[in-house]
């Protein structure tokens, strides 16, 4: 499974419209500048594949997926209640600083 990616990674925009609209201007002006705008389109899909092939628990049906989730959230909820349980108990006194 892949490393995951810095939080940087996960925000980046892999938005086609605005490249896939420069790409009809340039069109529409004859600019020889089309075939470098159809390779960052290019370059940007084949980033987006990357990341999604890399993205941990892809491989896993979404029948599965929701069945992991569900386990996750029910011990989400069952260390919660834990917690609140021992903080709620007060076992000793914890002095004041004065």
């Amino acid at each position: 499974m892949a490393a995951a990616e810095p939080v940087a990674d996960e925000a980046e925009d892999y938005s086609f419209l605005p490249i896939i609209h420069d790409i009809i201007k340039c069109m529409d002006k004859d600019s020889p500048d089309v075939l470098q705008e159809l390779n960052k389109l290019k370059t940007r899909l084949q980033e987006a594949r990357e990341q999604i092939s890399g993205t941990p628990g892809i491989e896993l049906s979404p029948a599965l997926q929701e069945s992991r989730l569900r386990a996750l959230r029910e011990q989400v909820r069952t260390k919660n209640q834990l917690l609140h349980k021992y903080k709620s108990l007060c076992m000793f006194d914890i002095p004041k600083p004065s």
